[in-house]
């Protein structure tokens, strides 16, 4: 087991754009992990419809 890693997970979350309304997307967290136990989100971003990746900082939960 090692002391600090970073851990990548995938989850499905409801989303709001001005331009599309309410969207379902999967986002990307990428976390920094002590001993197992999450510490800091280091990025997350979604995948669009058409397979492009965008930042979440554009759509609010």
């Amino acid at each position: 087991m090692k002391i600090i890693d970073i851990k990548r997970e995938t989850k499905t979350e409801k989303r709001y754009s001005k331009k599309m309304g309410e969207l379902t997307a999967k986002v990307t967290y990428i976390k920094k992990r002590f001993l197992g136990l999450p510490i800091k989100t280091l990025h997350k971003y979604r995948e669009t419809y058409y397979g492009k990746m965008k930042n979440c900082d554009d759509c609010i939960i």
